[in-house]
């Protein structure tokens, strides 16, 4: 059974990465959605390439914004079935980086934690009325354990976590909570917010020389193609692709059956949380 076809689905941060992915394959399998993101000229491209999908500009910082935007699919289709909680950043920086890292760390708070917050409270009164939901939370491997190199990114995270955890208590039988635990993907315009590239070495320990390595060989065009292809048992780079599809999956299960959390990641990867 297909159960993704017709459901109303509401993503933040969906201009660009997994949203985007996420929104693009949604409407292919059926889903009406909303794509919420503070980038209005992404919003453009979207609606001109899948004249199908609704946007709406919306910062996750304003709770305003969220309500507006469930409002919005509200009027579209009577309901919200799933909201996905998915814009972020990733300013990773050490402390001694303090001053040149402190504005995008204060940001990463507002989008990363209160964004998901925003999201939770725009859409739960909704969902309670309607008698069923789900939400979808954006997390990271950087949530599970505390590294150098991350402390405000994975805190934002490990927040999402217990964001998580608690809305599923709390709205039992009602609202289904997922979260979602990508490992690095490079292919997102994640990374472009980290501050100092060295702070990468919480996550990969011991392996951060030899997937340097991998990373360097890569950009020079000389990696072997087994480290690339998603078939191999070697393959050490996540394709957002890969990470867009599970959430597909997540999404698409009967009513009574939630995929309460789900890390995602390349079986060859370096990553040691």
């Amino acid at each position: 059974m297909d159960h993704l076809k017709d459901k109303v689905i509401v993503i933040t941060g969906a201009g660009s990465g997994f949203g985007r992915l996420v929104a693009q394959k949604s409407v292919a399998r059926g889903a009406q959605v909303l794509a919420l993101d503070v980038d209005r000229d992404a919003l453009e491209v979207l609606d001109n390439e899948f004249p199908g999908m609704h946007t709406a500009v919306a910062d996750v910082t304003q709770l305003d914004d969220l309500k507006r935007g469930v409002q919005q699919a509200v009027e579209l289709w009577g309901r919200v079935d799933v909201m996905i909680n998915n814009a972020g950043v990733m300013p990773l920086a050490f402390y001694s980086d303090h001053d040149k890292a402190m504005d995008a760390w204060t940001s990463c708070v507002d989008i990363n934690f209160k964004g998901v917050l925003h999201g939770i409270a725009a859409v739960y009164d909704q969902m309670i009325a309607q008698g069923r939901g789900q939400v979808i939370n954006l997390s990271s491997i950087y949530g599970n354990f505390p590294v150098v190199g991350a402390g405000v990114y994975g805190a934002t995270k490990a927040a999402v976590d217990f964001l998580s955890s608690s809305l599923r208590m709390e709205a039992q039988g009602k609202i289904k909570v997922t979260t979602v635990k990508p490992t690095g993907v490079p292919g997102t315009n994640l990374g472009a917010g980290i501050v100092n590239p060295e702070a990468i070495v919480g996550i990969l320990g011991q392996n951060a020389p030899a997937y340097s390595q991998l990373m360097q060989a890569h950009q020079a065009g000389d990696l072997p193609a087994e480290y690339t292809d998603p078939d191999h048992i070697e393959y050490y780079a996540l394709d957002p692709e890969h990470l867009a599809d599970q959430i597909i999956y997540v999404m698409d299960q009967p009513w009574g059956v939630a995929i309460s959390e789900i890390t995602v990641r390349a079986s060859g990867d370096a990553y040691i949380l």
